[in-house]
Order: C-alpha cells, then sequence, then structure tokens
C-alpha cells in the first residue's frame, strides 16, 4: 500500500476509536430519553422493540470498531464487508419510522442513531481500504 492509503486508513482507524468513544457518553445520555420511549413507541407486530434494534446494531458496530481498535483488521473481512453494506441503520423499519416520524423529539437518540450509522460507514470504509 502507498503511503497516502496508509495514512488515510490510520486516520480513518482514529475516528472509529473517537466514535467508539463517542458512542458510550452519547448513550449515556439517553438514559432518560429510551425510558420515555419504550412507552411511547412499543413493539408491535415486530420481534424486537426500536431499543432492541439500536442495541443489536450497536453490539454488531462496537464489536467491529473493537476488533479494528485491537488487531486493525476483522475476521471475515468479505463477511463483514457484505453486512455493513446492508445494515443501514434508518433502513430497519421501527428506526426509521421513529426517527422519521418524531417530530423533532428525542434529540439525543436521534443523535446516537447518528452516530451509529456514521460508525457504519466509516468501517466499511476502513475494511474496503483495506480489502485493495
Amino acid at each position: 500500500m502507498t503511503k497516502a492509503i496508509l495514512n488515510q486508513q490510520e486516520l480513518i482507524k482514529r475516528n472509529i476509536i473517537q466514535l467508539l468513544a463517542q458512542l458510550t457518553n452519547t448513550y449515556q445520555n439517553t438514559r432518560g430519553e429510551g425510558q420515555e420511549i419504550s412507552i411511547q413507541f412499543p413493539p408491535e407486530d415486530e420481534e424486537f422493540s426500536l431499543l432492541e434494534e439500536l442495541e443489536l446494531l450497536t453490539v454488531n458496530l462496537r464489536g467491529y470498531a473493537s476488533q479494528i481498535q485491537s488487531t486493525d483488521k476483522i475476521v471475515n473481512q468479505a463477511q463483514a464487508i457484505e453486512q455493513l453494506q446492508t445494515m443501514g441503520v434508518l433502513n430497519v423499519p421501527q428506526i426509521g419510522s421513529f426517527y422519521f416520524g418524531s417530530n423533532g423529539n428525542y434529540k439525543q437518540i436521534k443523535s446516537y442513531i447518528r452516530t451509529l450509522d456514521y460508525l457504519r460507514l466509516l468501517l466499511l470504509e476502513y475494511l474496503q481500504f483495506q480489502s485493495h
């Protein structure tokens, strides 16, 4: 790899690590909204509630980010790239309808959702750099 690509990849890695820490802080700030959301947006016909869907995404993305932080790579990279491409945060029905349908309310949770999706995109970019 050229030096420019390595520098770009290192910058993306630093951003991933920074977002990983930011997610933890943002999550702490969402607790009050989370309790209200669990009451206002109960699961209807879905398997998981809005908050459970967010938790599943968080676990997946934090896992990938932690692997990059500790080893500079992800096990099963091709599978991870495919999953990251298809797991758009706002494509999850409960998350998308909440995000676009809650009229400017729940700013902390919405910030958390945006941060999750940005982390997903950075992970994807990092892995695509590695695959070249």
